[in-house]
């Protein structure tokens, strides 16, 4: 999926409660950043920094959900533990992840997995993808996200 492609339609369970679909999202601008796994290191670090800077983004109106495959019992504690203002969406069987095409092959000590890379996505108000970001780096992407907002909108 790239920019200017329509965001493939979902329906996910939320820690909100209930579930969170495109369609209800429609006339909306969200942002959702796949990541790997809750309570590791890295996305425990990408979801504070986006946790930092959620007041910026509803100020700009844009909503923000985080996306992995964790349960969503597990979602429920990482949110809580770090008392995140935004809901976490779970897609345990991959469905959005392999559809936005964010999981790949990845190796780690000579052992080959398929996991998600660290992707973000900017869809407007009618479901089109405005900007995507891929192989994430932690360090000053919630930022940059931003600066791309206010440069779109």
């Amino acid at each position: 999926m790239d920019a200017g492609e329509p965001f493939p339609d979902f329906d996910l369970p939320s820690t909100d409660g209930g579930r969170v679909s495109l369609e209800m999202l429609r006339g909306q601008r969200v942002i959702f950043y796949f990541y790997p796994k809750d309570n590791t290191p890295g996305c425990t670090q990408e979801t504070q920094s986006f946790a930092e800077h959620h007041a910026a983004f509803m100020e700009r109106n844009v909503l923000l959900y985080g996306v992995s495959r964790d349960s969503l019992a597990v979602h429920v504690r990482f949110r809580e533990k770090l008392a995140l203002p935004f809901a976490l969406l779970s897609d345990q069987q991959a469905s959005l992840c392999t559809a936005v095409g964010v999981m790949k092959e990845k190796a780690m000590y000579g052992r080959k997995s398929i996991g998600i890379e660290r992707s973000t996505f900017l869809v407007d108000e009618t479901g089109i993808i405005r900007r995507v970001w891929r192989k994430v780096r932690v360090a000053g992407h919630a930022q940059a996200v931003l600066q791309a907002v206010d440069i779109l909108y």
